[in-house]
């Protein structure tokens, strides 16, 4: 699957701009402002593309995150979909992207809250490191290992959707949740994990 482009990529925007976070009783809005390190990424090794499988889990060992994948689309407003508020809090994977490890931005978002039931399965997000390992659990049996590159905590009206969203030459992977101070029943910000492809296993 080729990334975002067109009304696809205007849809994502409108979406991630709409993003969920489970604050208060909800589905509330938050929203992401960039503080992008001052350092270069670590450079990626060349690692080549895998064929499209939808991810069903997601590890993160650094931040203790071992969670299943939903699939996630756009509401009937054009919205994105969010996982849903619940005890047994999951991410969820925007269908309209990439699936991991192919080429171009796939993205999983995940609640830091889930309301009445507290932290939600993002609530570390913020706390991961340049060089810390993600993997993805795909449908087709295979592990697709990704290396964090960058940590930004993104204000709404900052938000860089063609950062996000945007073509790019090799497979990474976009975090996404909400931080910041929180505002009424949502959050002010959102925070975004940037990763890069490094190795794949069966």
């Amino acid at each position: 699957m080729r990334p975002l482009a067109g009304r696809a990529l205007a849809a994502a925007a409108l979406a991630v701009l709409l993003v969920g976070c489970g604050g208060g009783g909800g589905n509330t809005a938050g929203h992401l402002t960039s503080t992008p390190s001052s350092s270069a990424p670590p450079p990626a090794k060349s690692v080549s593309a895998v064929g499209r499988s939808v991810p069903v889990g997601l590890r993160i060992p650094a931040i203790g995150v071992d969670t299943p994948v939903l699939r996630l689309g756009l509401a009937a407003d054009g919205t994105v979909q969010v996982p849903p508020v619940q005890a047994h809090d999951r991410a969820g994977w925007y269908r309209h992207s990439p699936t991991p490890g192919q080429r171009g931005p796939s993205v999983i978002l995940g609640h830091v809250t889930v309301g009445a039931y507290g932290d939600g399965v993002f609530r570390h997000l913020k706390d991961l490191r340049r060089g810390e390992r993600i993997e993805v659990r795909l449908e087709n049996g295979t592990d697709a290992v990704f290396a964090v590159t960058d940590v930004r905590t993104v204000a709404k009206a900052d938000f860089p959707t063609k950062e996000v969203y945007g073509d790019v030459d090799r497979p990474e992977l976009r975090l996404i949740t909400c931080g910041g101070a929180r505002t009424g029943d949502g959050y002010r910000d959102n925070v975004i994990v940037f990763a890069a492809l490094t190795s794949t296993t069966s």
